[in-house]
């Protein structure tokens, strides 16, 4: 069956299921294109007749992520799917009618350099199961979405996912949402855009809630930090660093250079590299969120996976999680506590995946099958799944996804507010 939808745009087809309808490769921005992909974000200029939503959109340019005998394709998705239509979003609701349902935008996560909302994990059909309108993002990454260039605007990823909301608000009723109850919610790289729309006044008003899992408040470059990638970039291409010059380069070369931008030392004398050296690429500022919250009534739910870094296999993971993700979602959370007129809640969470023989644990990335209501899917578990070969808990998944929508439904997720003392001491 193929229902429709009338958007500002035009009419898109998308596909129905029991669990309700889906839409694919809407876009929510005009293609980035030669030297347009270094400009800030422009609307699509629409289209005549009925859009085919029914097939997946091509993806950001990236490079193949590996992670030994760890299947994480399920995480990163496909990978570089070419095509220059990637702005783009997909909407799983329960019907494209008039009803005004809660609506949860999701950001993806992988470094700011990977991942795609093609990725099996951010399966939208428990959401729209029950009664939520799920849209996930598409934004640039890489050179493209995060180096810093003279004649270019700065973070354009950022602005990327600032234009998504935009077109929700201007769009989600037609797929059954309500404009007015819109929670953002991202993972990784994708809860540090988000714990940074919170201190971005363009994207104030563009939703209500926001839940970061597994990010930072303080996971932003410096602009003297993100000019030494700059450099680095410029002089493994042999140009200038300006967004003229770089507008004239084939994605291709784009990621020949990551490896030459790989390791590099950003540590300077006031500030340490907030990623610890596992990406060359994040949002830069000149001040953290974490500091720069802006005042407002936006709820937020927040926490980390309390083996966060295990995944990466280091010498001294539980040092590795601090660093990245731990101490950043603590100041963030104290800010949002102190700035905010909104609630806060805290989670953490724990759950130890039986993975790599057990060593994977509560890592990284670990919680989202919960969140997404997919832990009993076959290509999470076995020898190489992130799962790993155990099932999990019964009923641990519905309590979760129940709790995440709870939240974008009433800013309650079923348990007490932030307590400092409780969460962090």
């Amino acid at each position: 069956m193929y229902p429709q939808a009338e958007t500002p745009t035009g009419a898109v087809r998308g596909h129905r299921d029991s669990f309700g309808e889906l839409y694919r490769a809407i876009p929510y921005a005009a293609a980035p294109v030669g030297p347009g992909r270094f400009h800030p974000p422009v609307p699509h200029p629409g289209w005549s007749g009925v859009r085919d939503a029914t097939r997946p959109s091509p993806t950001a340019p990236q490079p193949v992520r590996d992670f030994g005998a760890l299947d994480m394709t399920p995480y990163f998705g496909p990978g570089w799917v070419r095509g220059e239509e990637y702005l783009t979003v997909d909407v799983s609701t329960p019907a494209a009618d008039d009803g005004r349902r809660p609506v949860m935008v999701f950001v993806h996560g992988g470094g700011f350099v990977t991942g795609s909302n093609r990725a099996a994990l951010y399966d939208g059909r428990a959401f729209a199961r029950d009664g939520v309108v799920l849209v996930t993002v598409n934004y640039r990454l890489g050179v493209p979405g995060f180096l810093d260039l003279a004649g270019a605007p700065v973070n354009r990823g950022l602005l990327d996912v600032i234009a998504a909301l935009g077109w929700v608000r201007d769009t989600i009723p037609a797929f059954g949402g309500d404009p007015d109850n819109v929670t953002v919610f991202g993972q990784s790289a994708g809860a540090t855009l988000t714990g940074a729309l919170l201190a971005t006044s363009e994207a104030k008003g563009l939703f209500r809630r926001a839940i970061v899992q597994s990010g930072s408040g303080t996971g932003a470059f410096t602009p003297e930090q993100a000019g030494r990638v700059t450099a680095a970039a410029a002089s493994a291409l042999g140009v200038e660093p300006t967004a003229e010059a770089f507008g004239e380069i084939p994605d291709e070369r784009f990621l020949e250079i990551l490896p030459a931008l790989a390791g590099l030392d950003l540590r300077t004398g006031t500030a340490p590299d907030p990623l610890a050296g596992l990406s060359p690429f994040s949002l830069v500022l000149p001040v953290q969120p974490a500091d720069a919250l802006l005042g407002g009534d936006v709820d937020l739910l927040i926490g980390t996976n309390t083996e966060e870094g295990n995944l990466y296999g280091t010498a001294d993971p539980a040092a590795l999680g601090e660093t990245l993700f731990g101490a950043g979602t603590a100041k963030l959370t104290r800010a949002h506590a102190r700035a905010s007129g909104g609630r806060t809640h805290v989670y953490s969470f724990g759950y130890r995946s039986t993975a790599s023989g057990g060593r994977l644990g509560a890592a990284h990335t670990v919680e989202l099958p919960f969140v997404f209501d997919v832990a009993d899917e076959p290509w999470l578990h076995g020898e190489t799944g992130l799962l790993g070969p155990d099932p999990v808990p019964e009923g641990l998944a519905a309590r979760m996804h129940g709790a995440w929508v709870a939240f974008a439904r009433t800013g309650d997720p079923g348990w007490a507010e932030y307590d400092a003392v409780e969460f962090f001491g």
